[in-house]
């Protein structure tokens, strides 16, 4: 199987638009199952009230699953910055740590190259 990162940006992109659709559908459905739950519970409500706060139910519901995923992907690149820069740091001192050895290693050369 093929991975998402190997995928052409254009056929990346189109996969990515799809999957949203489906997430869109899914939550409204989720939505539409929430409302009529709660609205049954109401039995007090006549068949054009009960349409209207499922409708009104609905809308809040896709209201706040969106605003739930924004923050998601929000967090999910700050902790993209973070473990980058944490890499960063990694990797200069890394490299800083073979430099060092790599001088250590050409100074005790020249010392017993002077020394014989």
């Amino acid at each position: 199987m093929t991975s998402m990162d190997e995928l052409p940006l254009d056929r990346r992109t189109f996969l990515n638009e799809i999957e949203g659709h489906l997430l869109i559908a899914a939550a409204r459905t989720e939505g539409r199952t929430a409302a009529a739950r709660f609205t049954a519970r109401l039995d007090w409500l006549t068949d054009g009230q009960r349409a209207e706060v499922e409708r009104h139910f609905e809308a809040e519901y896709l209201t706040l699953t969106r605003a739930s995923w924004e923050r998601t992907a929000e967090r999910g690149r700050q902790l993209r910055a973070e473990y980058e820069e944490t890499y960063r740091r990694l990797r200069q001192r890394l490299l800083a740590a073979c430099l060092l050895g790599c001088a250590l290693l050409a100074a005790t050369g020249l010392v017993t190259v002077a020394l014989t």
